[in-house]
C-alpha cells in the first residue's frame, strides 16, 4: 500500500532524511521509532507532499506520489494527522468532522459521523463542544476522527500518544487497532516504546536520519537495547 525508497529530504541545506527505504501494507501498523530529531516527523511530512521533492521515490497503491502536492495526495486517499493536531477551536465537533469530509472510496470504510462516534464515544458525547474547549485527548481524538472522514485507505499519525493521559493513550491505541482490522494501512512516528508496543506489527528504528533496524519490536528491542 505504502512504499518509500531512498528517501532523502531537507530543509534548506540541511539534510535530515538519507536514503530511508520502508513500506507497509494495508491491514498493518508500521510504526517509525526513533528519538526527537531522529527524523520521524520529517519522513510523515515528506511523505505527505508537505517538504518539498528531493531523492528517492514514494509509492502510494503502486502509484507515485513523491512530486504530488498535499492536497492531491489526500485526495488519492491518504490521510495525515500532525503532531499538533490543527483542529478548528472555533468550530464544534461536528462541523470540524464536515470540514474533512470526503466522498465515499471503493473498498474502503465509509466513516459517516456515526461510526466515528461509535469508534470515539467521548466526540459522540460532546458534538456541539468547541474545539477550543476539549481536552488534549480530545482534540487528538478529534483531528484522528476528522482525518478519517476523509475516507483514507492509509493514515499517517505522528506522535499520536504525546501528552496524553495514559488511559487516553489507551483508548487511541485501541481506536488504531480498530483501523487496522477495517483494513486500513497505518504508519505512526512514536517514541513511546509502550504505546508502540501495544499497536505496530512491525518497527522502523531511525537514527539521524537513517534506518539502522527493522522487523518485528521485539527483534528491534534486542539489537539496540530500547528503553
Amino acid at each position: 500500500m505504502l512504499e518509500v525508497r531512498a528517501l532523502g529530504a531537507a530543509y534548506g541545506k540541511a539534510q535530515v532524511l538519507f536514503g530511508l527505504d520502508f513500506s507497509a501494507q494495508a491491514g498493518e501498523v508500521l510504526v517509525l521509532l526513533g528519538r526527537n530529531g531522529a527524523g520521524k516527523t520529517t519522513a510523515l511530512k515528506r511523505i505527505m507532499g508537505l517538504l518539498p521533492p528531493q531523492t528517492g521515490e514514494i509509492r502510494f497503491d503502486g502509484a507515485r506520489i513523491d512530486a504530488l502536492p498535499p492536497y492531491q495526495i489526500a485526495r488519492l486517499g491518504l490521510g495525515y494527522v500532525p503532531e499538533e493536531r490543527r483542529i478548528f477551536t472555533d468550530l464544534t465537533v461536528r462541523e470540524n468532522l464536515e470540514v474533512g469530509r470526503q466522498p465515499a472510496r471503493a473498498s474502503t470504510v465509509d466513516w459517516a459521523p456515526g461510526k466515528l462516534f461509535a469508534l470515539f464515544p467521548n466526540l459522540g458525547r460532546m458534538q456541539d463542544r468547541l474545539g477550543g474547549r476539549m481536552s488534549g485527548g480530545e482534540q487528538q481524538m478529534l483531528a484522528l476522527a476528522r482525518t478519517l472522514m476523509g475516507n483514507p485507505r492509509a493514515i499517517l499519525l505522528d506522535e499520536p500518544a504525546e501528552g496524553l493521559a495514559p488511559l487516553v493513550a489507551g483508548q487511541v491505541a485501541t481506536a488504531i487497532l480498530e483501523l487496522k482490522a477495517r483494513g486500513l494501512c497505518v504508519l505512526l512516528s512514536e517514541q513511546n516504546l509502550r504505546f508502540a508496543r501495544r499497536v505496530a506489527d512491525r518497527a522502523c528504528l531511525l537514527e539521524q536520519g537513517r534506518v539502522v533496524a527493522s522487523g518485528t519490536l521485539d527483534a528491534v528491542q534486542a539489537q539496540y537495547a530500547l528503553a
